[in-house]
């Protein structure tokens, strides 16, 4: 069992954005900028790619949503999209809030946000939904 899906199972505590019953979206708590978003499918699938096309199109459309909620909640020009998949062995989207390319470099030192921040941030985001 992933980390991921240990949170989606209510194990281990997050900043939850969003959920329905195929997806999951929650703050990282290595934040790029504020309001980094990783949104899961609930299915525990490694590889993007190895997804069925309609749950990888699903997936999608409910980031869809997400982003634009983000959009709402963060300053930002637009939410960035990345998908990397080697940190954890759950397939998963990145939305990042981004004012430059830049922002998207995950090399860039990470934001420590206190509890109290990050709860607020993601109460925003699941506010505007």
């Amino acid at each position: 069992m992933t980390i991921f899906s240990k949170i989606i199972a209510g194990e281990i505590p997050c900043y939850k954005i969003a959920e329905d019953e195929n997806f999951f979206a929650f703050l990282d708590i290595r934040p790029t900028t504020k309001g980094h978003t990783l949104v899961v499918p609930k299915l525990e699938v490694d590889y993007i790619f190895d997804l069925e096309d309609i749950t990888i199109a699903n997936m999608m459309v409910f980031a869809k949503k997400v982003a634009k909620a983000i959009e709402k909640s963060v300053s930002c020009v637009r939410v960035g999209v990345t998908v990397i998949g080697l940190e954890v062995p759950h397939a998963h989207i990145h939305l990042i809030p981004i004012q430059r390319e830049s922002d998207m470099n995950f090399h860039n030192a990470k934001l420590q946000l206190s509890n109290q921040e990050m709860q607020e941030i993601a109460q925003r985001i699941s506010e505007n939904l």
